[in-house]
């Protein structure tokens, strides 16, 4: 019976934790990110509920969706060249009056060892789009 308390316990401790207040489930995407997409650098990408793919190879396995902050928490495949098997946080914006783009992306973080981690990464600074991800401007993102 004490194990099972325990056993309860964990559980309830895992799903109403700190990390869990930033999750939200991956099918409250909003639908303008789902889909096949080139970048103002002419890079093409797959975007689904499970797989952000960055064609021709980079593949991250999507963890959680954060709409009030606007981020996603991703798992870096462990093919992928470089940070395999780390996470990352790939914030979004949307655009106004900049068509045919209508959000941007900013790979905050991508070799956090945890979820957590990349979820405490500093966001990226949306009120400066050209400069906000690093120094560097946010992927501006189009429908193929």
């Amino acid at each position: 019976m004490r194990k099972l308390f325990f056993a309860g316990l964990l559980v309830v401790l895992i799903h109403c934790g700190p990390a869990a207040k930033n999750k939200q489930s991956l099918s409250s995407i909003p639908v303008e990110f789902i889909g096949n997409f080139k970048d103002d650098y002419g890079i093409s990408y797959t975007i689904s509920n499970s797989k952000w793919i960055q064609h021709p190879g980079i593949v991250y396995h999507l963890v959680s969706y954060n709409s009030s902050e606007k981020y996603f928490i991703a798992r870096n495949d462990d093919k992928n060249p470089g940070e395999a098997g780390l996470y990352s946080r790939i914030d979004v914006m949307d655009f106004q009056n900049m068509e045919p783009f209508h959000w941007g992306f900013c790979l905050t973080a991508y070799k956090a060892k945890t979820p957590e981690e990349a979820i405490a990464a500093a966001a990226a600074d949306r009120n400066n789009p050209k400069k906000g991800c690093g120094g560097f401007p946010f992927s501006r993102m189009k429908r193929e």
